[in-house]
Protein backbone atom coordinates (compact mmCIF):
# COMPACT_ATOMS: atom_id res chain seq x y z
CA UNK A 1 0.00 0.00 0.00
CA UNK A 2 1.29 3.53 -0.85
CA UNK A 3 1.06 5.28 2.63
CA UNK A 4 2.33 8.69 1.58
CA UNK A 5 0.61 11.24 3.76
CA UNK A 6 -0.70 14.55 2.85
CA UNK A 7 1.14 17.36 1.58
CA UNK A 8 -0.61 21.19 1.94
CA UNK A 9 -0.10 23.43 -0.86
CA UNK A 10 -1.33 26.84 -1.71
CA UNK A 11 -2.63 27.29 1.75
CA UNK A 12 -5.60 25.67 3.31
CA UNK A 13 -7.75 25.38 0.49
CA UNK A 14 -6.20 23.29 -1.53
CA UNK A 15 -5.16 19.63 -0.66
CA UNK A 16 -3.74 16.97 -2.57
CA UNK A 17 -3.84 13.29 -1.48
CA UNK A 18 -1.08 11.88 -3.56
CA UNK A 19 -1.53 8.44 -1.67
CA UNK A 20 -4.91 8.04 -3.35
CA UNK A 21 -4.19 9.81 -6.35
CA UNK A 22 -1.26 7.99 -7.45
CA UNK A 23 -3.05 4.12 -6.26
CA UNK A 24 -6.27 5.00 -8.40
CA UNK A 25 -5.81 3.03 -11.24
CA UNK A 26 -4.22 0.29 -9.68
CA UNK A 27 -7.05 0.83 -6.48
CA UNK A 28 -10.53 1.53 -7.71
CA UNK A 29 -12.57 3.36 -5.37
CA UNK A 30 -9.77 5.12 -3.20
CA UNK A 31 -10.89 8.21 -3.92
CA UNK A 32 -13.73 9.63 -2.57
CA UNK A 33 -16.95 10.42 -4.42
CA UNK A 34 -19.92 12.58 -4.07
CA UNK A 35 -21.84 11.21 -7.45
CA UNK A 36 -22.99 7.85 -5.58
CA UNK A 37 -26.53 6.90 -5.71
CA UNK A 38 -29.27 8.14 -2.68
CA UNK A 39 -31.55 4.96 -2.26
CA UNK A 40 -33.02 6.38 1.20
CA UNK A 41 -35.68 9.05 2.24
CA UNK A 42 -35.00 10.95 5.23
CA UNK A 43 -37.26 11.82 8.08
CA UNK A 44 -35.52 14.87 10.44
CA UNK A 45 -36.70 15.04 13.80
CA UNK A 46 -37.20 11.15 14.42
CA UNK A 47 -38.68 10.57 17.33
CA UNK A 48 -41.01 11.59 20.56
CA UNK A 49 -39.09 13.68 22.97
CA UNK A 50 -40.55 14.65 26.65
CA UNK A 51 -42.83 17.39 27.52
CA UNK A 52 -40.55 20.93 26.94
CA UNK A 53 -37.46 18.89 25.63
CA UNK A 54 -35.75 19.77 22.08
CA UNK A 55 -33.07 18.00 21.07
CA UNK A 56 -28.94 19.29 21.43
CA UNK A 57 -26.76 18.30 19.90
CA UNK A 58 -27.31 14.23 18.77
CA UNK A 59 -24.26 12.33 19.49
CA UNK A 60 -24.84 8.48 19.11
CA UNK A 61 -27.75 6.27 18.57
CA UNK A 62 -27.56 2.39 19.64
CA UNK A 63 -30.00 0.08 18.46
CA UNK A 64 -30.48 -2.97 21.26
CA UNK A 65 -30.51 -6.81 20.00
CA UNK A 66 -34.75 -6.39 21.29
CA UNK A 67 -35.49 -3.29 18.58
CA UNK A 68 -35.64 -0.89 20.76
CA UNK A 69 -33.11 2.30 20.13
CA UNK A 70 -31.05 3.93 22.16
CA UNK A 71 -31.03 7.67 21.73
CA UNK A 72 -27.82 9.64 23.17
CA UNK A 73 -28.22 13.58 22.96
CA UNK A 74 -25.98 16.41 25.33
CA UNK A 75 -29.09 17.60 27.40
CA UNK A 76 -29.15 21.43 26.04
CA UNK A 77 -27.43 23.02 23.04
CA UNK A 78 -24.11 20.96 23.30
CA UNK A 79 -23.32 19.98 26.71
CA UNK A 80 -24.73 18.26 29.94
CA UNK A 81 -22.17 20.14 32.69
CA UNK A 82 -24.58 20.89 35.04
CA UNK A 83 -27.54 19.82 33.58
CA UNK A 84 -30.52 17.98 35.55
CA UNK A 85 -31.69 16.48 31.76
CA UNK A 86 -31.52 13.02 31.02
CA UNK A 87 -29.00 12.84 28.02
CA UNK A 88 -30.17 9.02 27.00
CA UNK A 89 -33.53 8.17 25.50
CA UNK A 90 -34.35 5.15 24.85
CA UNK A 91 -37.50 4.67 21.54
CA UNK A 92 -39.89 1.69 20.03
CA UNK A 93 -39.36 0.88 16.31
CA UNK A 94 -41.95 3.57 15.64
CA UNK A 95 -40.37 6.72 17.56
CA UNK A 96 -42.27 6.62 20.85
CA UNK A 97 -40.42 7.42 23.74
CA UNK A 98 -40.08 4.77 26.33
CA UNK A 99 -37.54 5.95 29.17
CA UNK A 100 -34.95 8.12 29.65
CA UNK A 101 -31.67 8.39 31.56
CA UNK A 102 -28.62 9.45 33.30
CA UNK A 103 -29.20 13.06 34.09
CA UNK A 104 -25.94 14.19 36.33
CA UNK A 105 -23.81 11.50 35.09
CA UNK A 106 -22.39 13.09 31.87
CA UNK A 107 -20.53 16.06 30.71
CA UNK A 108 -20.33 15.26 26.90
CA UNK A 109 -21.64 12.17 26.23
CA UNK A 110 -19.88 10.91 22.80
CA UNK A 111 -19.90 7.42 21.28
CA UNK A 112 -21.11 3.76 22.36
CA UNK A 113 -22.83 0.70 21.68
CA UNK A 114 -24.60 -1.64 22.83
CA UNK A 115 -24.01 -5.02 24.25
CA UNK A 116 -25.60 -8.60 23.42
CA UNK A 117 -27.22 -8.33 26.54
CA UNK A 118 -28.77 -4.81 25.89
CA UNK A 119 -26.13 -2.69 28.32
CA UNK A 120 -25.42 0.72 27.14
CA UNK A 121 -21.75 1.22 27.11
CA UNK A 122 -21.54 5.19 26.66
CA UNK A 123 -18.20 7.79 26.58
CA UNK A 124 -17.59 11.20 28.47
CA UNK A 125 -15.02 13.25 26.46
CA UNK A 126 -14.98 15.86 29.02
CA UNK A 127 -14.31 16.15 32.76
CA UNK A 128 -15.55 18.26 34.54
CA UNK A 129 -17.84 19.30 37.93
CA UNK A 130 -16.39 15.67 39.50
CA UNK A 131 -17.04 13.40 36.57
CA UNK A 132 -15.95 12.93 33.23
CA UNK A 133 -12.88 11.31 31.56
CA UNK A 134 -14.65 7.42 31.34
CA UNK A 135 -16.45 5.00 30.12
CA UNK A 136 -19.64 3.74 32.13
CA UNK A 137 -21.40 0.75 31.90
CA UNK A 138 -25.43 1.20 31.95
CA UNK A 139 -28.53 -1.69 32.22
CA UNK A 140 -31.36 -0.91 30.10
CA UNK A 141 -32.87 1.21 33.17
CA UNK A 142 -29.56 3.17 33.57
CA UNK A 143 -27.93 1.10 36.38
CA UNK A 144 -23.84 1.75 36.58
CA UNK A 145 -22.74 -1.86 35.64
CA UNK A 146 -19.07 -1.25 35.69
CA UNK A 147 -16.72 2.06 34.77
CA UNK A 148 -13.37 2.54 33.44
CA UNK A 149 -10.86 5.34 33.75
CA UNK A 150 -10.75 7.23 36.81
CA UNK A 151 -13.48 9.41 37.43
CA UNK A 152 -13.21 13.07 36.44
CA UNK A 153 -9.54 12.68 36.03
CA UNK A 154 -7.67 13.48 32.59
CA UNK A 155 -4.54 10.94 32.40
CA UNK A 156 -2.73 8.43 30.26
CA UNK A 157 -1.62 4.68 31.10
CA UNK A 158 -3.97 1.72 32.10
CA UNK A 159 -6.10 3.45 34.68
CA UNK A 160 -7.24 6.72 33.01
CA UNK A 161 -8.59 8.70 29.49
CA UNK A 162 -8.36 11.67 28.27
CA UNK A 163 -11.75 12.66 26.42
CA UNK A 164 -12.71 9.00 25.06
CA UNK A 165 -14.50 9.12 22.26
CA UNK A 166 -15.88 5.53 21.28
CA UNK A 167 -16.13 2.11 22.67
CA UNK A 168 -16.83 -1.84 20.27
CA UNK A 169 -17.24 -4.96 21.75
CA UNK A 170 -15.73 -8.01 20.41
CA UNK A 171 -17.50 -11.07 20.04
CA UNK A 172 -15.05 -12.47 23.12
CA UNK A 173 -16.19 -9.64 25.74
CA UNK A 174 -13.22 -7.81 25.29
CA UNK A 175 -13.20 -4.03 24.85
CA UNK A 176 -11.49 -1.39 22.98
CA UNK A 177 -11.44 2.29 23.41
CA UNK A 178 -10.71 5.08 21.49
CA UNK A 179 -8.87 7.86 23.57
CA UNK A 180 -8.69 11.50 22.78
CA UNK A 181 -10.92 13.72 21.13
CA UNK A 182 -9.24 16.96 19.68
CA UNK A 183 -6.47 18.24 20.39
CA UNK A 184 -6.37 15.16 23.70
CA UNK A 185 -2.77 13.73 25.12
CA UNK A 186 -3.60 10.52 24.34
CA UNK A 187 -4.44 9.47 20.10
CA UNK A 188 -4.51 5.71 21.27
CA UNK A 189 -6.53 2.69 21.53
CA UNK A 190 -6.77 1.37 24.41
CA UNK A 191 -7.96 -2.80 24.93
CA UNK A 192 -9.71 -4.03 28.01
CA UNK A 193 -10.90 -8.07 29.07
CA UNK A 194 -14.92 -8.03 29.55
CA UNK A 195 -14.29 -7.49 33.03
CA UNK A 196 -12.52 -4.38 32.34
CA UNK A 197 -8.57 -5.47 33.15
CA UNK A 198 -6.41 -3.24 31.19
CA UNK A 199 -4.59 -5.62 28.59
CA UNK A 200 -2.77 -2.93 26.27
CA UNK A 201 -3.06 0.34 23.31
CA UNK A 202 -1.11 1.26 20.79
CA UNK A 203 -0.92 4.69 18.77
CA UNK A 204 0.63 7.97 19.23
CA UNK A 205 -0.02 11.55 17.55
CA UNK A 206 0.91 11.42 14.19
CA UNK A 207 -0.24 10.67 10.77
CA UNK A 208 1.77 7.70 9.63
CA UNK A 209 0.26 4.11 10.09
CA UNK A 210 -1.18 3.04 13.15
CA UNK A 211 -0.80 6.60 14.34
CA UNK A 212 -3.34 8.90 15.20
CA UNK A 213 -4.81 12.28 15.22
CA UNK A 214 -8.43 11.97 16.71
CA UNK A 215 -9.36 8.81 16.81
CA UNK A 216 -12.54 9.41 16.57
CA UNK A 217 -15.01 6.59 16.11
CA UNK A 218 -14.36 2.33 16.58
CA UNK A 219 -16.01 -0.34 14.79
CA UNK A 220 -15.77 -4.35 14.51
CA UNK A 221 -16.36 -6.11 11.34
CA UNK A 222 -17.27 -9.81 11.34
CA UNK A 223 -13.84 -10.97 11.14
CA UNK A 224 -12.78 -9.11 14.06
CA UNK A 225 -10.40 -6.61 12.56
CA UNK A 226 -11.28 -2.81 14.37
CA UNK A 227 -11.93 -0.14 11.87
CA UNK A 228 -10.86 3.65 13.33
CA UNK A 229 -12.14 6.80 12.76
CA UNK A 230 -8.40 8.71 12.16
CA UNK A 231 -10.58 11.90 11.81
CA UNK A 232 -8.41 14.88 11.06
CA UNK A 233 -6.09 12.76 9.46
CA UNK A 234 -9.17 12.08 6.71
CA UNK A 235 -9.08 8.09 7.01
CA UNK A 236 -10.31 4.80 8.56
CA UNK A 237 -7.12 2.58 9.54
CA UNK A 238 -7.72 -1.36 10.01
CA UNK A 239 -6.59 -3.15 12.64
CA UNK A 240 -6.00 -6.50 14.10
CA UNK A 241 -7.27 -6.92 17.88
CA UNK A 242 -3.15 -7.25 18.84
CA UNK A 243 -2.93 -3.53 17.28
CA UNK A 244 -1.75 -4.71 13.88
CA UNK A 245 -1.62 -2.26 11.09
CA UNK A 246 -3.48 -3.72 8.09
CA UNK A 247 -4.87 -1.19 6.14
CA UNK A 248 -5.70 2.39 5.32
CA UNK A 249 -9.22 3.67 3.79
CA UNK A 250 -9.64 7.08 2.53
CA UNK A 251 -12.13 6.61 0.38
CA UNK A 252 -15.40 7.40 2.75
CA UNK A 253 -14.28 10.80 3.64
CA UNK A 254 -13.72 12.17 6.94
CA UNK A 255 -15.23 9.77 9.41
CA UNK A 256 -16.82 10.83 12.72
CA UNK A 257 -18.86 7.88 13.16
CA UNK A 258 -18.75 4.33 11.91
CA UNK A 259 -21.35 1.25 12.24
CA UNK A 260 -20.42 -2.00 10.39
CA UNK A 261 -23.57 -4.04 10.62
CA UNK A 262 -23.60 -8.55 10.44
CA UNK A 263 -23.34 -8.33 7.11
CA UNK A 264 -20.42 -6.01 6.81
CA UNK A 265 -22.16 -3.28 5.14
CA UNK A 266 -19.79 -0.41 6.55
CA UNK A 267 -21.68 3.27 7.31
CA UNK A 268 -19.45 6.02 7.34
CA UNK A 269 -20.71 9.54 8.85
CA UNK A 270 -18.54 12.60 7.73
CA UNK A 271 -19.85 15.85 8.78
CA UNK A 272 -16.77 17.71 9.02
CA UNK A 273 -15.54 17.69 4.90
CA UNK A 274 -16.58 20.15 2.40
CA UNK A 275 -15.86 23.42 3.88
CA UNK A 276 -13.01 25.18 4.93
CA UNK A 277 -10.06 23.96 6.50
CA UNK A 278 -10.21 25.21 10.02
CA UNK A 279 -6.42 23.85 11.26
CA UNK A 280 -8.18 19.78 11.32
CA UNK A 281 -7.12 19.24 8.07
CA UNK A 282 -10.60 19.34 6.46
CA UNK A 283 -10.92 18.55 3.38
CA UNK A 284 -12.51 21.16 0.60
CA UNK A 285 -14.94 19.58 -1.90
CA UNK A 286 -15.72 16.68 -0.26
CA UNK A 287 -19.52 16.68 0.37
CA UNK A 288 -20.77 16.15 4.12
CA UNK A 289 -22.93 12.87 4.40
CA UNK A 290 -23.04 9.10 5.06
CA UNK A 291 -21.19 6.56 2.45
CA UNK A 292 -22.11 3.65 2.85
CA UNK A 293 -20.43 0.19 1.71
CA UNK A 294 -18.62 -2.78 2.06
CA UNK A 295 -16.23 -3.31 4.97
CA UNK A 296 -15.27 -6.54 3.40
CA UNK A 297 -13.70 -4.83 -0.28
CA UNK A 298 -13.98 -1.23 0.82
CA UNK A 299 -16.40 -0.37 -2.36
CA UNK A 300 -18.57 2.55 -2.05
CA UNK A 301 -21.75 1.65 -3.26
CA UNK A 302 -24.55 4.83 -1.93
CA UNK A 303 -24.52 8.08 -0.36
CA UNK A 304 -27.00 9.87 1.91
CA UNK A 305 -25.92 13.31 1.18
CA UNK A 306 -26.41 16.10 3.86
CA UNK A 307 -28.64 19.14 3.62
CA UNK A 308 -25.57 21.59 4.07
CA UNK A 309 -23.02 19.41 1.94
CA UNK A 310 -20.80 21.74 1.58
CA UNK A 311 -21.69 24.52 4.78
CA UNK A 312 -18.54 26.27 5.85
CA UNK A 313 -19.48 24.72 9.43
CA UNK A 314 -18.93 21.09 10.72
CA UNK A 315 -22.49 20.52 9.56
CA UNK A 316 -23.78 17.06 8.76
CA UNK A 317 -23.98 13.54 11.14
CA UNK A 318 -21.22 12.75 13.41
CA UNK A 319 -22.93 9.88 14.92
CA UNK A 320 -24.74 7.17 13.22
CA UNK A 321 -26.53 4.11 13.49
CA UNK A 322 -28.60 1.27 11.95
CA UNK A 323 -31.63 -0.72 13.37
CA UNK A 324 -32.67 -4.06 12.67
CA UNK A 325 -34.79 -2.88 9.54
CA UNK A 326 -32.01 -1.55 8.04
CA UNK A 327 -33.09 1.92 8.78
CA UNK A 328 -30.12 4.11 8.60
CA UNK A 329 -30.02 7.53 11.90
CA UNK A 330 -27.77 10.61 11.74
CA UNK A 331 -27.08 12.27 14.96
CA UNK A 332 -26.51 15.46 14.18
CA UNK A 333 -24.51 17.82 16.71
CA UNK A 334 -24.44 21.42 15.28
CA UNK A 335 -28.08 21.65 13.63
CA UNK A 336 -29.24 19.74 16.89
CA UNK A 337 -31.82 16.85 15.45
CA UNK A 338 -32.46 13.54 14.98
CA UNK A 339 -32.31 12.10 11.05
CA UNK A 340 -33.82 8.96 10.39
CA UNK A 341 -33.24 7.28 6.40
CA UNK A 342 -35.69 4.61 5.04
CA UNK A 343 -34.88 2.56 2.03
CA UNK A 344 -37.00 4.15 -0.69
Amino acid sequence: MDRTRPIRLLGPSLVLWFAAAASAAAQPGTTVRNDLPQPYRTTRDWGQLPAGVKWAAVTAIEPAPNGTVYVVHRCVNNSCEGRTEPPILVFDRSGRLLRSFGAGMFNFPHGGTVDAQGNLWLTDARGGNGIGHQVLKLSPDGTVLMTLGTKGVSGSGPAHFDQPTDIVIAPSGDLFVTDSHREGKNNRVVHFTKDGTYVGEWGTKGAGPGQFSEPHTIAMDSRGRLFVGDRENNRIQIFDQSGKFLEEWPQFGRPSGIVITKDDTIYVADSESGGRDTGAHELPGIRKGIRIGSARTGAVTAFIEDMEPLAVEHAGAEGVGVDTDGNVYGGVVRRQMLERHVKK
